[in-house]
């Protein structure tokens, strides 16, 4: 293990005072209505499909085989109880934390805080307007954490995207107070080498730990040529968030090469994200275990010593997992769920030509004990329902439904929807239970659908990218028992012990 050497990175302004702090809090609260975001973390331009496969998506409209534009379609279990439009912050839609009778969801844009003590009826008690994507979100007691992986011009939420090349350019992690959820305050700042894709909570009574995932997606980042083959290690003290810092780097994918250990991805193996990185890691703090979705590869650590992870196996699946996006365990922990984001969310992969193995779920046994514990393969899990050729669709966020002696799963499928279904028996997964609307549109692909789909104290709460939120109530025998397990905190790559 090595400490991050800050020399590596790029020289950026990374301190706020104490003045700036408090005019950042003015310019952030409530619905900031004249505010204008940052048309340079918008979402990449739709794509254009061939004429016969637009024929075909109005087609199977008309057979009735998919849901015309805008139609919200759901199972008989599923109740649709509520939807809030996107407001104030125009991006991209993302993910979700919960704590007591809140949520907060993030936005390229931003985040939003919702009242969801009425979940019939959402409301918006305030909008933050700090532009750089993607806005992963958490939340930890009065704090609250946001990822920026996106080249900004500086470190506060008046920033604007500049080319990474610029020696100036800010990518990290933000640090929020909560306390007064009308009211947020920026409290502080860490630059993390190649910037926060996504981020995990490791909560500790004194500190908050978060792991940072970033990755390489082409060789314009000065700070995340390969290899980049470990996580940031931010440690922030709870009654001093703002002397958050980096305490640590620890190299995940040890080896020879340029490439580090890793997955080397094409031509060796075609088709494959060569592993520059992790994209998610989702911890179960109650087992000291952590699995990480890394591109080209999936892997169990160790985390009891939080500042100093360690990698006890790692697995790749060539043939049909094309990039390793995020891991779910149940609540044994005998096993993990990892997504395969086939297409990188904006591509239509539900459709007949994919097939049920790609763009899908793989579903892990972990054998044996301690650090001789491996991941064992069982099978794939896709939705059963075949999407039009214009639909991104394709595995997304999850979590688990907390149901003793069972493995019940809510997930978001991008356009594909929100998808619930069992994986008790590793061997043979099946959905009990959907929702989705039609394409958004039939003659282009534009992103769009659940980024986030999560059960929290009864409900499904999915964070449609261009729709809003939406919340959910399942009614089936099978998931009843969840409803009655309440938690006064959730974020999803932090798995509770549901029944401690």
């Amino acid at each position: 293990m090595t400490l991050l050497n800050t020399s590596r990175t790029r020289r950026r302004r990374l301190g706020i005072g104490a003045a700036a702090a408090g005019l950042l809090a003015a310019l952030l609260t409530a619905a900031p209505a004249g505010a204008t975001p940052d048309p340079g973390d918008s979402p990449a331009a739709p794509k254009s499909v061939s004429k016969s496969e637009a024929a075909e998506a109005r087609k199977a409209i008309e057979r009735g085989e998919i849901p015309a534009p805008d139609e919200v379609v759901h199972s008989a279990n599923i109740e649709h109880l509520a939807n809030i439009p996107k407001d104030a912050l125009p991006g991209l839609n993302t993910d979700i934390a919960f704590q007591g009778k809140y949520a907060f969801a993030g936005n390229y844009d931003g985040f939003r805080i919702y009242d969801i003590s009425n979940p019939k009826a959402p409301r918006t008690v305030s909008q933050v307007l700090c532009p750089g994507s993607q806005n992963d979100v958490s939340v930890s007691g009065n704090l609250l954490f946001l990822s920026t992986d996106s080249s900004r011009s500086d470190n506060s939420c008046n920033s604007t995207t500049q080319p990474a090349t610029e020696k100036s350019s800010w990518e990290g992690m933000k640090v929020f107070d909560i306390s007064d959820k009308a009211n947020p305050k920026y409290v502080s700042a860490v630059e993390t080498a190649c910037g926060s894709h996504t981020h995990t909570l490791v909560p500790k009574k004194r500190n908050v730990y978060i792991y940072v995932s970033s990755y390489s997606p082409n060789a314009t980042f000065p700070d995340c040529q390969p290899p980049h083959d470990g996580i940031s290690v931010i440690k922030v003290p709870r009654k001093a968030p703002q002397k958050a810092a980096v305490v640590n780097f620890p190299v995940l994918f040890p080896g020879e090469g340029p490439d580090g250990g890793g997955n080397p991805g094409g031509p060796t193996n075609p088709g494959v994200s060569k592993t520059t990185g992790c994209h998610d890691i989702t911890v179960l703090p109650s087992e000291d275990l952590a699995a990480g979705a890394c591109m080209g590869d999936g892997i169990l650590f160790s985390i009891k010593d939080p500042e100093n992870p360690r990698v006890i196996d790692q697995v790749q699946d060539n043939e049909n997992f094309a990039f390793w996006h995020s891991a779910t365990f149940n609540q044994k922990a005998d096993k993990v769920v990892f997504t395969d984001e086939l297409g990188g969310g904006s591509g239509a992969t539900c459709n007949e030509a994919t097939g049920p193995e790609r763009g899908a779920n793989g579903i892990y046994d972990i054998k044996g004990k301690g650090d001789k514990r491996k991941l064992v393969f069982k099978s794939y899990f896709k939705i059963p329902r075949h999407q039009a050729d214009t639909e991104n669709c394709v595995a997304h966020n999850g979590s688990l439904i907390p149901v003793k002696g069972k493995d019940l799963m809510v997930q978001a499928w991008y356009q594909g929807g929100v998808s619930v279904w069992d994986f008790t028996n590793s061997n043979k997964p099946k959905e009990i239970g959907y929702f989705e609307r039609g394409p958004l549109t039939t003659d282009k692909i534009t992103t769009a659908g659940s980024w986030s789909a999560y059960y929290y104290n009864g409900r499904i709460y999915s964070n449609d990218i261009a729709k809003g939120l939406d919340v959910l109530k399942i009614n089936d025998k099978r998931t009843d028992p969840g409803q009655r397990v309440r938690l006064d905190e959730l974020n999803v790559q932090t798995q509770p012990d549901y029944f401690d």
